[in-house]
């Protein structure tokens, strides 16, 4: 039970929290820093990259038990399902005005509805990046381990949250709704992690491909989602400073939290 009650709060305080903090902190500057959010996108990056690599891997090979083609099979299904379901959600929302492929349907009164459809789309692919917290947990316990990949949801939702709450706010939104609809798509997060959590207790066999799925979409929202939208916000060679810093401070943390 105590386990439990670990998974929800910390799922809930950086998933739901993260996205809060990036739609207040969207309200207050208002006009974001594109150099700001590039290389906290990189440095996120980095670190989420870290605990895929350095420890949600070789946990989910430790559970396999001699059933080594889970783990890439896994990875593949998590990153190809969390592609297909961006796909979706960017077809869903980047609709096209009838007739004219070249004129986009969203204008600004449509700014809320884009809010929306955003706040959805980082709703559904929280649910398999919290799988690596409730993953986690069903494997080492109540640990830093869980925690530090809890935290780097946290970072990676805050942008994510800005992203929410700005086209909101400036299609008149009150202040407080459009934080409230950036917090409501972290729920999801506890859900994934609860999911990965009782799937990984089962059985060791379960555990590894939970981990898998996991790490194949945090792998999607690393090489599809931050990275390239660092380069878009700013193309310079300190967002790669930022990815390898991210990286490093992981592997510090890793190597510490395993002595």
């Amino acid at each position: 039970m105590g386990e439990v009650l670990f998974v929800i709060l910390l799922t809930a305080a950086t998933g739901v929290g993260g996205l809060a903090l990036g739609g207040c902190l969207a309200a207050l500057i208002k006009r974001q820093s594109h150099r700001g959010e590039a290389l906290l996108l990189s440095f996120t990056a980095g670190l989420m990259l870290c605990i895929v690599s350095l420890d949600m891997v070789p946990e989910a090979v430790e559970a396999a038990e001699g059933m080594l083609w889970i783990v890439p099979v896994f990875l593949v299904i998590g990153f190809a399902v969390t592609w297909l379901l961006n796909c979706w959600i960017d077809k869903s929302a980047h609709h096209e005005v009838e007739g004219d492929p070249h004129q986009c349907a969203c204008g600004h009164h449509d700014l809320h509805t884009a809010g929306i459809v955003l706040a959805a789309a980082v709703a559904l692919h929280n649910v398999p990046v919290g799988m690596a917290v409730g993953a986690t947990v069903a494997v080492e316990g109540v640990c830093w381990a869980a925690a530090l990949a809890a935290v780097t949801i946290g970072l990676h939702n805050l942008p994510e949250g800005m992203s929410i709450a700005v086209p909101l706010i400036h299609d008149g939104s009150k202040t407080v709704s459009a934080i409230a609809v950036a917090a409501l798509s972290g729920a999801p997060t506890v859900l994934g992690a609860l999911a990965g959590y009782f799937v990984g207790s089962r059985a060791s066999a379960a555990l590894a491909g939970a981990m898998g799925l996991a790490g194949g979409a945090m792998l999607y929202v690393v090489f599809f989602e931050l990275l390239p939208e660092a380069s878009d916000r700013w193309k310079s060679k300190w967002t790669i400073l930022a990815t390898v810093l991210g990286f490093a401070l992981g592997v510090a943390l890793v190597l510490g939290l395993e002595h």
